[in-house]
């Protein structure tokens, strides 16, 4: 609601500036530091002053002499060299807040559809720790873009025909000899055994280079889709993708459409690419050098790869198998409906999730052509990304390239107390990486035990009346809470450690602190029912009461909450999901400083304990909001 207020301002005042000066200026809106100065501020005439030739002042002074103000406005006041700031009829507004959708309309009418892709692990062994801040910056993502009404497709890629999974499959064939059958009886968790076996493999590699070829012959079978080797590779992935599938539902992460990399080559998605990459010179075969017989991309000569000591990408290899980023060119291609070809679809082992298949259902959604497409992978792959973007202008696809955004993170290591709990040793006391090939890291899943353990024995010398499967729910959504609030609130653009105390900390910037504040707002309710002064909140009371009752203190919690659309739009915008975080945990720190200073069930004065009372439950709803957008459950009790 904030948000439309400031837009219906700066159009107003634009309007104004355009009656009076006859030029067209642009208001910007932004909050004054203290309470004292207004709700809002618009620095327009200090922007104006020099092309007007007047002091910012008085052009202040001359646009507030005759401008009509919005709704909900009660007073404007020139301050400072120039400012118009502007005061809101506070209980008017809040009463106006009570009654409004969190989100309200859309700020302009929604584009296309995006499409994000998220998540993306290898098939080859269990997730851990690292994967789930891809997961969860990509799920926070979508949520916000939902919220704002944007439609959304969510991918999950599955590279069930690359070097990992190639690798477990040389490990059940050759390293240790297993049929078909013995592989598909082998029992859960089937991840976990491929995680020891993966780590083996190379480790059996590194004792004899010769065995590499075992690899390549192994590539060769998985991208033709034809052999036992294809067939071995088909069932450890769907194997593994079942248990991927299930660890990030503990998390509430789920997908639109499981995309196969096997169903990109089986039905020829690069050729028809690689048709176009060619006929537009985009790619050139070499004839000599140490890519000779590669077919390339060249990127000397371009702005962005300016400086490189190869800037030559090999898209498809001597020996014909294509490169990740080829595969990936074709697959942009697709998302944005410009490939001329499409997938088969059907349902994934049940009717709430779609993939992709060679031929499928003729009744299914409509997938891929986006408007705008979001890659959520980490930061290492900058490059690579860079590359399919440059090979999507090269065919001319300009706005394609521009749309095609990379959602880059850095990665996530383990503090060293974590790493010692979870039994990974760290080198020299430093945060331990993650290292799936060298078989170092720590499963999601194990993770996930652990601190629903953890939080299962806090709740439960909390609230000793608690236990069976209400303490064991209790405990999966604080865990929950704990994990997703962590891999958000730190700006992607830095490595982070998880710690398992800091997490789980119910007075800290966790998860689990942003669930107490919110049962103890919820509790004000329950409270007030129990005694007989429950039920909804009068809004037309509340417009009416006084405006001295709405201390600066209850108000800025107000303001911050009317705030909520404003600071999910920016994070959507900038990719920065970390003010997502901040901003609930900032309500969370107002709230729970206010709260014993604001009775509201003992207020023997009936206006202010309906004042407070509203300020809460504006609190309440937001927070409530907010922690949706960041996948934390709302537990009944903490």
């Amino acid at each position: 609601m904030l948000g439309s207020l400031r837009r219906e301002l700066a159009r107003g005042l634009g309007e104004e500036i355009r009656r009076k000066f006859g030029v067209e200026h642009l208001p910007v809106v932004e909050t004054p530091p203290r309470r004292s100065l207004g709700d809002l501020a618009l620095p327009a005439p200090l922007h104006l002053a020099r092309q007007l030739g007047r002091k910012p002042r008085d052009i202040a002074q001359e646009l507030a002499a005759g401008w009509t103000l919005p709704d909900g406005v009660c007073e404007l006041r020139v301050e400072g060299a120039g400012y118009l700031n502007v005061f809101l009829d506070r209980p008017r507004f809040a009463a106006a807040l009570l009654t409004a959708e969190p989100f309200g309309p859309p700020r302009e009418a929604p584009g296309g559809k995006a499409i994000v892709e998220h998540t993306n692990i290898n098939p080859n062994k269990a997730a851990h720790i690292g994967h789930l801040r891809n997961a969860v910056l990509g799920d926070l993502l979508v949520r916000c873009l939902r919220a704002l009404g944007r439609q959304v497709e969510v991918q999950n890629y599955i590279d069930d025909t690359g070097v990992q999974v190639a690798d477990v499959v040389v490990g059940f064939c050759d390293l240790e000899p297993t049929s078909y059958a013995d592989v598909k009886a082998l029992p859960e968790p089937f991840d976990y055994y491929c995680w020891d076996l993966y780590a083996r493999v190379g480790r059996w590699y590194e004792q004899d280079a010769a065995r590499l070829e075992l690899r390549r012959k192994t590539l060769h079978e998985l991208e033709r889709g034809q052999g036992e080797r294809a067939e071995m590779g088909r069932l450890i992935s769907h194997r593994i993708v079942a248990r991927h599938l299930r660890t990030m539902a503990r998390l509430g992460i789920g997908y639109d459409l499981l995309t196969h990399e096997s169903h990109i080559l089986a039905l020829h998605f690069f050729s028809v690419a690689n048709e176009q990459l060619v006929a537009r010179g985009v790619l050139r075969l070499e004839s000599e050098g140490k890519n000779a017989g590669c077919w390339v991309m060249p990127l000397e000569g371009t702005a962005e790869f300016a400086g490189l000591e190869d800037p030559d990408k090999v898209i498809v290899r001597s020996d014909g198998t294509i490169t990740y980023v080829g595969k990936d060119i074709a697959y942009q291609l697709w998302k944005f409906g410009l490939l001329g070809k499409d997938f088969g679809y059907r349902y994934w082992m049940d009717q709430a999730l779609w993939m992709t298949a060679v031929e499928g259902a003729s009744d299914h959604p409509a997938f891929g052509g986006a408007t705008d497409v979001v890659n959520v992978i980490d930061a290492r792959q900058s490059y690579l990304q860079k590359i399919v973007r440059a090979g999507l202008a090269a065919l001319g696809h300009d706005e394609a390239a521009r749309r095609s955004i990379h959602f880059a993170y850095e990665m996530v290591s383990l503090s060293p107390a974590t790493a010692r709990l979870l039994g990974v040793e760290s080198e020299d006391g430093k945060a331990q990486e993650m290292s799936g090939r060298k078989g170092i890291g720590v499963k999601a899943d194990d993770l996930l035990d652990r601190l629903e353990e953890k939080a299962r024995d806090e709740i439960a010398a909390r609230n000793r009346d608690l236990e069976g499967p209400e303490l064991a729910d209790l405990a999966r959504k604080i865990a929950t809470a704990a994990v997703r609030f962590f891999m958000v609130k730190t700006s992607t653009t830095r490595v982070i450690a998880f710690d398992f105390e800091e997490a789980l900390d119910f007075e800290g910037d966790s998860g689990p602190y942003l669930q107490y504040a919110l049962v103890r707002a919820r509790a004000i309710e329950r409270k007030l029912a129990e005694a007989g002064r429950g039920g909804n909140l009068d809004a037309t009371a509340i417009a009416g009461q006084r405006p001295e009752l709405w201390s600066d203190d209850l108000w800025d919690l107000v303001h911050a909450s009317a705030s909520l659309a404003d600071t999910v739009e920016r994070a959507a915008t900038t990719l920065e999901l970390s003010l997502v975080a901040r901003h609930a945990l900032e309500l969370a720190q107002r709230f729970n400083a206010l709260y014993h200073h604001h009775p509201v069930l003992h207020e023997e004065d009936a206006e202010l304990a309906a004042v407070r009372r509203a300020a809460f439950a504006l609190f309440a709803r937001a927070l409530a909001t907010l922690c949706d957008l960041l996948g934390i459950p709302e537990p009944a009790r903490m």
